[in-house]
């Protein structure tokens, strides 16, 4: 071991304290699976912001801060979605088109015999 110190140039009491570091767990391995779930059940869409959001509806206390470096340490982003292109109404296939029965003759003779609405 005195020998790999001094190789590397590193004070020998540096490298036992990584070597105890090294064996310790990882005190974010709950948090990361947690957050790579939530990531995974918005078919990777999901950004930090809302995983975070995801992460603290389920009543975990975590901050955006935390899950924006759990998700950098576990290389995961989020997946842009591709745009849909653009289409009128008339190209819906669930569009209808009524005629204009009224013609803009909207004087009626007695009460409930026209009605209209505006939908703008």
């Amino acid at each position: 071991m005195k020998a790999m110190s001094n190789f590397f140039g590193v004070p020998r009491a540096s490298y036992y304290a990584w070597v105890e570091r090294a064996k310790r767990p990882d005190k974010d391995n709950e948090r990361m699976r947690l957050g790579q779930d939530a990531w995974k059940k918005s078919r990777k869409v999901y950004g930090y912001r809302r995983v975070t959001l995801a992460l603290q509806q389920q009543g975990h206390v975590i901050n955006h801060k935390t899950v924006l470096g759990l998700m950098r340490k576990l290389t995961i982003r989020s997946v842009a979605r591709k745009r849909k292109p653009y289409k009128k109404a008339s190209q819906m296939e669930s569009h209808h088109r009524y005629q204009n029965v009224l013609d803009r003759d909207f004087t009626a003779r007695e009460p409930n015999q026209k009605w209209v609405t505006d939908i703008s």
